[in-house]
């Protein structure tokens, strides 16, 4: 893939702070990013059979946002009072969704679910929803003040071309000219979406990718895992210094130059705040450093397909923990749990934990300096194994690639010349484990 989503500022950055020591790929072509959504808007509706209830919010701004200051409110029966208000919570990452269902649906659809309400999310066809910000409408669906029955037993998708919600609560409500309808109960795109014009559109299928991966063809197990080490072997290696300005690019917020995105909170960042002291954010290494005791090392200790800014304090909290479910809560990470032995990061980011570390563990093997395996425990402590593989193969297919994932995929290409099989061939991670 060709198409870079690198402003102006990001490539100086990369002129100045890595092209003295390595080179670049010249060949890139840069491409202007669309328009993002100017807020959260309903992606989804589902209004099946028995409580089979639920709605999806999706996030095309460009950045991470809070949940806190949004609120969901039912309108029945054509009044134009709310009889019931649930207010949000948690954080959505860019391109990902947030569902919300009756605690009485299906399992398909509690599968895919964030949120449980059974109150908002008990309407009928003949209802209103409103989604507010700071009490102010951002988006709805149906009519408030008006009781017409065309939102029975259907499944409503947002056609992928808006960009954003209908704030206009009163007026008239017609499902063909924003959404696609389908039949009653159907779930299969729930808990995802996609939008046309955002900021972080997903690639085109790009053949030089296909190439990039030609020797890997027809593939399985451990065949497959040993040619994709050689695909992926002998990128440039950074120093742990040059990581500093890499991830100013790698991970720049799409939505602020200025700013980086923070691995498990989500936060835009300002890059200079990078270093050591509270409010600042450093470098986390995904496979903790301890796990096969690479420290920063060139190589696996600066490889930055693992290598994420993340708040100081976050980072210290999570250690050299394994992954696996449960916990306590962690301040100052909304959706983070700890155990004295292990960390679960929030679902936003779940996959993408996971495909960072099958990449090391594809790309460090005996002869890179260390032999870097998955297991199915915690507690790995210095050995060169992380775990648990039985749980990130879960997070791999609960959380999937995003399209912040990819285009990260396409920046670390640029700098240091080798890609993340498992962005590129998330069906590769099963094959193999």
């Amino acid at each position: 893939m060709n198409n870079s989503l690198w402003n102006k500022s990001a490539k100086a950055l990369l002129a100045v702070g890595l092209v003295a020591s390595f080179g670049v790929p010249t060949s890139q072509t840069t491409v202007e990013a669309a328009a993002p959504a100017n807020d959260l808007f309903i992606s989804e509706y589902i209004e099946g059979s028995s409580f089979n209830k639920a709605i999806e919010i999706y996030n095309g701004t460009g950045t991470s946002v809070e949940l806190s200051p949004y609120s969901l409110s039912l309108y029945t029966n054509g009044s134009t009072s709310s009889q019931s208000e649930m207010a949000l919570s948690g954080t959505v990452a860019n391109g990902e969704t947030v569902v919300i269902y009756h605690g009485s649906a299906n399992a398909a659809i509690q599968s895919k679910g964030d949120l449980q309400n059974n109150s908002v999310v008990n309407f009928n066809g003949d209802d209103a929803l409103v989604l507010e910000k700071s009490g102010a409408p951002i988006d709805s669906l149906g009519q408030v003040g008006a009781r017409i029955d065309n939102l029975k037993d259907v499944t409503l998708v947002r056609n992928p071309d808006i960009q954003s919600g209908d704030s206009i609560v009163n007026n008239s409500f017609n499902p063909s000219t924003e959404w696609t309808v389908y039949p009653s109960d159907t779930v299969e795109y729930l808990g995802s979406h996609t939008m046309e014009s955002g900021v972080t559109p997903v690639p085109d299928p790009d053949p030089t990718v296909d190439g990039y991966y030609e020797t890997a063809n027809g593939l399985q197990g451990e065949s497959l895992k040993a040619e994709l080490h050689d695909i992926i072997d002998g990128h440039t290696e950074l120093s742990y210094s040059q990581v500093w300005d890499a991830l100013k690019i790698t991970d720049e917020d799409p939505n602020n130059a200025n700013n980086v995105l923070l691995l498990y909170t989500g936060e835009s960042r300002s890059k200079s705040l990078n270093g050591g002291n509270v409010g600042d954010w450093n470098r986390e290494h995904t496979w903790a450093k301890s796990h096969g005791n690479f420290g920063t090392a060139m190589g696996a200790g600066t490889d930055i397909h693992h290598l994420r800014p993340t708040d100081v304090q976050v980072n210290g909290l999570r250690g050299n923990l394994d992954f696996n479910y449960g916990g306590s809560t962690v301040s100052g990470c909304d959706g983070c749990l700890r155990t004295p032995t292990s960390w679960e990061p929030p679902n936003e980011v779940k996959g993408d934990v996971a495909r960072m570390l099958f990449y090391m563990a594809v790309r460090y093997e005996s002869g890179d300096g260390v032999d870097l395996e998955l297991n199915d425990f915690v507690n790995n402590g210095s050995t060169p194994y992380h775990g648990k593989i039985s749980v990130l193969l879960e997070w791999h297919e609960q959380d999937p690639v995003s399209s912040w994932e990819q285009q990260r995929n396409e920046k670390i290409e640029d700098i240091q010349g080798n890609r993340n099989p498992f962005v590129d061939h998330p069906e590769w991670a099963e094959s193999i484990w």
